[in-house]
């Protein structure tokens, strides 16, 4: 059963790592832009060293490998290695099957965003199952370590270096594009792998709480807490509902409020990270 859900995984890692060999292969080698990746500074070497994107890649992709094993220690695991190793191969065989490949756009900027969202999707699967690339996130564990540099602030720092280093080889247009791209990649990235967790937070002040509670309970299947509340204007004591549901969940939520008491005081706010013990554990004694 071991075996096969590591199958899996690595199935789902090769498919991935797939999708960003061809976002890098079909739209940011054509543009020759330099975008936040292993790749993007590849692109920009091949033109001082006589060897290929896949080649380059390859060769920085193990030596990133082998000095954060050194100075980060062995916390990369299998899934990094793995597609670490496997983008440049993707690489190398659309190089031989494709080697006269040209611009599917025609234009450098379409290529730029056609990369970013096409990219973002190879790289929210690979966060999503706590993988990586490899490349630029070593380099920012790497600095995150030894200059006490958030990770974040790490990776943004290191891609737009590489963005940057489009100038030694191609103009201004080529450098800006990269710096754009870059910026975009960021925003679009956190779209994908953020924004789909986003939960909310629903805070409701009603007479019809009963109704409210147990629409929760019974339809939405979620937890809800409850709390007393005072009204500083006529000091009345009110029970407020807290309830945390996704989106599909809280458009449902509000429906139900709108029909039973359109008048409902009710506050939302975004949730980006839970923790919480699972319903199907047996429930906590906390006398």
């Amino acid at each position: 059963m071991k075996l096969l859900s590591i199958l899996k995984e690595l199935v789902i890692l090769s498919i991935a790592t797939l999708i960003i060999g061809i976002a890098v292969f079909f739209f940011l080698i054509p543009s020759h832009t330099s975008i936040s990746s292993i790749s993007g500074l590849s692109i920009v070497l091949t033109n001082f060293i006589p060897f290929s994107v896949a080649q380059i890649t390859m060769v920085i992709n193990l030596g990133l490998l082998i000095v954060g094993f050194f100075t980060c220690g062995s916390d990369f695991g299998y899934k990094t290695v793995y597609t670490s190793i496997l983008l440049p191969i993707i690489l190398s065989i659309f190089e031989k099957l494709i080697p006269n490949s040209s611009s599917l756009t025609g234009d450098a900027f379409l290529d730029v965003v056609c990369y970013v969202f096409v990219v973002s999707i190879g790289l929210a699967i690979l966060f999503n199952r706590n993988a990586s690339s490899g490349g630029l996130d070593i380099v920012a564990k790497i600095i995150n370590k030894y200059l006490r540099v958030d990770i974040g602030k790490a990776m943004s720092a290191a891609g737009m270096c590489i963005a940057v280093s489009s100038i030694l080889a191609y103009d201004y247009k080529t450098m800006i594009l990269s710096l754009l791209g870059t910026y975009l990649n960021g925003i679009v990235l956190d779209h994908f792998i953020f924004d789909q967790n986003l939960k909310r937070r629903v805070c409701i002040v009603s007479p019809k709480e009963s109704e409210i509670r147990q629409f929760i309970l019974r339809d939405l299947h979620s937890g809800a807490t409850i709390y007393k509340a005072i009204g500083a204007y006529h000091m009345e004591e009110h029970n407020e509902i807290i309830t945390i549901v996704n989106k599909q969940e809280f458009q449902k939520l509000m429906n139900f409020i709108d029909k039973v008491d359109p008048q409902a005081f009710v506050t939302v706010y975004q949730v980006s990270r839970m923790q919480y013990r699972s319903k199907s554990l047996p429930e906590r004694d906390f006398h």
